[in-house]
């Protein structure tokens, strides 16, 4: 039997990738809006998207023949798994890929890059110069040297950005209940979430979003943090109280703060956010819009590794793995 995958995001979608896919049948490649692909998706077996759509109960249900859902992404809150599980239709993901995850750092190297450019005052000196300015006295900015960085989910990423800051001359200390003390890596002190909130001069959040991450970092939590803490989040949008972190940044408890998530982002549109309105008057707040994992290396990368799943799974040569418990990672 020939199957139709249809890949909904395809803009520069690595040709070994679709090579692969072509020895189950047809492949589709495509830059699909929301109606397109809800019309486009009736004829396919395996549905390939990254981050701009959400897989809800109305994409699959105008989907009768569906078999499986595949992301090359950890984060899985723009499917709606369940209820894709209960139309028996799978979903085939990077999370719990331990092994081959090691060697994908573009998000890690995002989240130090973000970080710089806020201590630094990188885009608004670059908006200055660009405008005819040169005045330096207007952007002296601050050193990771010497700081305190709380690390906040100490997973793969977590520990990534830890050795990142660490080798800039950082102390990194971490926040992680699924991590032994024995286990983090040398010079890294494994504390509780309210004292590494009550220490860091600089938080990076690296928590996946689940029902118990929902909301994680609140009002509490930010006023736990110290006076002009900065505050990097590159894990998902939801993990944090947003009109909390907006009303820090407005009071000043924070003295910046950068992002590459959003909550509720949909498609590419940005989405109707407060923080988004606040980012685009004051420079005390970057957002870049979702592209931590967005490298040509590593999008090639994960593509062609899922791209292999997908047909391991659908020849049987390997079973698919069920989805693990979302947890601090």
């Amino acid at each position: 039997m020939r199957l139709t995958t249809l890949v909904a995001e395809s803009r520069d979608f690595c040709t070994e990738a679709a090579d692969l896919l072509r020895q189950l049948g047809d492949v589709v490649l495509a830059d699909l809006d929301r109606g397109e692909l809800l019309r486009a998706v009736s004829g396919a077996e395996v549905l390939w998207v990254r981050l701009r759509h959400r897989i809800d109960a109305d994409v699959l249900a105008a989907a009768p023949g569906l078999r499986l859902i595949v992301t090359p992404t950890t984060g899985l809150n723009h499917i709606d798994v369940e209820e894709a599980e209960q139309r028996g239709v799978r979903v085939l993901s990077l999370r719990g890929e331990v092994d081959f995850l090691r060697d994908v750092r573009a998000t890690a190297e995002h989240t130090v890059a973000l970080l710089l450019a806020l201590l630094r005052r990188l885009p608004a000196a670059v908006t200055h110069v660009r405008g005819g300015g040169w005045n330096r006295d207007l952007f002296r900015g601050h050193e990771v040297f010497g700081k305190v960085v709380g690390v906040v989910g100490y997973g793969r990423l977590g520990r990534l950005v830890g050795h990142y800051l660490q080798g800039l001359g950082a102390r990194v200390i971490a926040a992680d209940p699924h991590v032994k003390a024995e286990t983090v890596e040398p010079g890294v002190q494994l504390l509780s979430l309210e004292d590494v909130l009550r220490a860091a001069d600089i938080i990076s959040l690296h928590a996946s979003y689940s029902s118990s991450t929902r909301g994680l970092l609140g009002q509490r939590e930010f006023s736990l943090m110290k006076e002009g803490a900065w505050f990097v989040n590159t894990s998902r949008g939801e993990v944090v109280d947003e009109t909390a972190l907006l009303s820090a940044l407005r009071s000043g408890r924070l003295a910046g703060a950068a992002l590459d998530v959003i909550s509720d982002e949909d498609g590419g549109e940005p989405p109707d956010s407060a923080l988004l309105a606040y980012a685009r008057d004051h420079d005390t707040l970057l957002v870049t819009p979702h592209i931590g994992g967005c490298t040509v290396e590593s999008m090639a990368k994960t593509e062609l590794f899922m791209a292999q799943r997908v047909v391991d799974v659908l020849t049987q040569a390997t079973p698919v793995k069920s989805l693990e418990v979302m947890r601090l990672a």
